[in-house]
Order: structure tokens, then sequence, then C-alpha cells
């Protein structure tokens, strides 16, 4: 049996190292078979005396035998050391009877360092050492330096071996904590990862459905309609022509509910700016307020990912890097554009020097990168304004699609075939 117990950084409630069994069963074969050696000895040997020998190592086996057994001694310090008074009390009535009990000083040593505090473990060392050494002087009748050196030296090698035991353990937690703390990171890297990839995918399929599928049947079915007044009434073709923009318009209903569906959660259940609202309450750290200006409209379900994408990642790196009290996001619907601006009061940094993220981020260089990226795609502007202890402000303007522009009073007249189309084409992007 080996070591005592590392103390915690808070008072421990007990003062036990984890030990092996294996080595519990060497302390055991230890103390037993330095017991029978010493009643060997006696009963051997041809000074009288054996009987008192015999039973005083008999007694000192049963106190140590009892003491293994009980459970009280592994799990109160209170117990382990009146179990280890037992023992030193059986040791001292052999050392009396015997010079050989001084070699039961030695597994005595690590019971008092594993079992007791590690000050009071040493101190218990160095009382056995000095009893060891009182009993061997008392039976030879000579102080040499051998009866000194021997149990000094033993003791020494004991709190040695005890402290090594325990800095290995120690080590060997911190490593297994650190191990689990990697395996428990790596999966919600993993489980991030695997959600970011799904979100990107499906907003990349809300946009392609969106860009290609849902705009080639709006123009098919303005197209249909178009030939359908071009044609006279009770012309054979235009009960086709029906069929064809019926059919065009389920398809286009479809198109509009995977658009629908393959929106990001955030937007499923309401419009962006409550969307910008809710993610302003869930912000922890500064204080973040949402205000929309204009009159808001529906927007295309790409500039609502990219809107919110961009306010997402950038009050991320608010309270991420830039230490800051408030933060304010404003929505702002204008005639031909939508702006999204996201102000804070943070240290600020310089964009021109520094290559982070948006609100003074370090985030390698990737947030500001990203947000222009989503901004540019969809042929909008993006600005990042900061100057280090002064804030940051990142704004993006989105120029509104020309079927979600208000027709203006000035336009001049269509030809006849277009008057169709654009009479048709309000209808088509309200399905969208």
């Amino acid at each position: 049996m080996t070591p005592p117990p590392a103390p915690p950084a808070s008072p421990p409630a007990r003062a036990l190292t984890p030990v092996s069994k294996v080595l519990r069963l060497c302390l055991h074969a230890l103390l037993f078979g330095l017991l029978a050696l010493a009643a060997g000895r006696a009963v051997t040997g041809s000074a009288p005396g054996a009987g008192p020998v015999i039973a005083a190592c008999a007694l000192l086996a049963a106190v140590y035998a009892g003491g293994v057994r009980a459970p009280a001694v592994h799990s109160s310090p209170r117990a382990g050391a009146l179990w280890l008074t037992g023992l030193g009390a059986a040791w001292a009535g052999l050392l009396v009877v015997s010079p050989d009990g001084l070699w039961i000083a030695f597994p005595l040593y690590f019971l008092e360092l594993h079992l007791l505090r590690l000050r009071w473990g040493v101190a218990a060392v160095a009382v056995t050492a000095c009893a060891a050494i009182g009993g061997f002087v008392a039976h030879s009748g000579a102080a040499t330096p051998g009866a000194f050196l021997g149990p000094l030296l033993g003791g020494a090698v004991a709190v040695a071996t005890v402290l090594g035991y325990q800095a290995l353990y120690r080590e060997s937690e911190r490593r297994r904590e650190l191990i689990e703390e990697l395996i428990t990171t790596r999966a919600e890297l993993a489980a991030a990862e695997r959600g970011a990839g799904i979100l990107a995918e499906r907003e990349r399929l809300a946009r392609e459905i969106h860009d290609t599928l849902a705009q080639g049947l709006s123009s098919i079915q303005l197209l249909l309609r178009a030939a359908e007044r071009a044609l006279p009434e009770g012309a054979p073709a235009l009960e086709h022509i029906a069929r064809a923009r019926e059919a065009a318009q389920d398809n286009l209903a479809e198109a509009r509910r995977f658009v629908r569906a393959l929106t990001p959660p955030d937007l499923e259940h309401g419009s962006l700016a409550a969307a910008l609202e809710r993610l302003c309450t869930g912000v922890p750290g500064p204080r973040v307020r949402f205000s929309l200006s204009g009159v808001p409209r529906v927007l295309p379900t790409p500039y609502e990912v990219a809107l919110l994408r961009i306010a997402q990642s950038a009050l991320a790196n608010v309270v991420r890097h830039a230490r800051a009290g408030r933060a304010e996001i404003t929505l702002t619907f204008m005639d031909a554009s939508v702006t999204l601006d996201i102000v804070d009061d943070g240290h600020g940094f310089d964009p021109s020097s520094v290559t982070s993220g948006a609100s003074g981020s370090g985030d390698g260089g990737f947030g500001l990168p990203a947000m222009r990226s989503r901004a540019e795609t969809l042929g909008g502007l993006f600005t990042v304004e900061s100057d280090p202890g002064q804030g940051t402000a990142v704004a993006v303007t989105l120029p509104l699609p020309l079927e979600h522009l208000e027709p203006s009073p000035h336009a001049e007249p269509a030809q006849p075939t277009q008057r169709a189309q654009h009479a048709e084409q309000p209808d088509a992007v309200e399905a969208l």
C-alpha cells in the first residue's frame, strides 16, 4: 500500500490517495511476512521468551487485519487515526519483547503516510523512527550509527516514495480530466460543424430554388398569361394554355413551400424584424436594443438569411471581443434598399491594420470577409467604421430587387405584351 492523498484546493474530507490493489497486497504480504519472520526467529532461537513474542505478533496481526477489513478506516480520518494508534501500541509491545520488531517500522511508515494528512503523517513517521531506534538501542545496549541510520533512511525513503506517488497520481488525474475535456470539446465541435453544414446547405438550396426554379416558373406563368390574352376567344389552344398555367402555378406554390421549409429556423416563425428582436434579447453580456425604421416589406429569402447571419456574426464578436456595455441593431427600409446597422460602444480596433472580425473581433480575420462576401453576393455594400477606444459600427446595405420596388408614377408606357407581363408580375412575386 502506498501514498497518502494529494490535498485539493479546498480542504479535503479525506486524506486517502487511491492505491492500486497490487500495492495493497504487497503491503499486506510485507507486514505479515515480517511478523512471521519475527515469530519464527523467536521459536527457533535459543533465547527464552518465545511465548510473549508470538503473542505480540499475533496481537499485531489481529489489529492489522481488523483495520484492513473495517470500512470506516478507509472512509473516516478519525477511524484511521484510531486504528494507527492501536497498531502503534501493539507494535510497541512487540518492540519491547523482541528486537525483531524493528522491521515492522517500515510498513508502518506507509500506513501512516497513507491514512494521515501529509503533515501529521510525516510527524508519525518521525515518532515511529525514534521508537524503532530506542527499541534497538535498548535490546543491543549500544548506540551504533547503524541503529540510527537504518530507521531514519527507511522513513526518508517512505516519505519520498509517497510524495512521488502523489505527484504521479495528480499528474495522471490532470491528464485524465484534460482528455475528457478534449473529447467533450471535440464532440461539441463536431456537432456544431454538422449543424452549421446543415444550415448552410439549407440556405444554399433555398437560394437556388428561389433564384432558378421559382423564378423560371413565374416567368413561364407570365408568358402563358400573355399568350392567353394574345389569342382570340374560342381558340383551341386556350384550354391547353389554361392547364399549363395551372400546372405552373401549382409548381410555383410547391417551390415556395420548399423555400419556406429550407429557411433558417430563426426565420421560420416570423419576419426578419422579429428574428432580429429575438436575437437581441438572447445576447449574454452587453445590453442590446433593436429598432426598426421605415415601412417593413417582405424580402426574398436570401436577403433575410444574409442580414440575419451578418447580425448574428457581428453580435457574436461584440460579446466575445468588444467588451461593450451597450449595442444597437437598426433595420431600415428605404425606397430602393434595406440597411442593417450594428453599433457598439466597445474598445474598437483599426480596420486597416487589424485582420479581425466586426466589433473588434480577433477571430483570425474570417468575420469581416464572411460578412462582406454575404453582402456583395447580393450586390450590396458592406462597411466597417471603428477606432481604438471609440467603438465599432458595421453597416450593410442591400438594394431591393426590382419586383420589391414601388412602381414609379413617371414610368413610360410599356408595349402591350409587356403591359400584360407587368400586370401579372406582382401576383407571381406575391406567390414567392
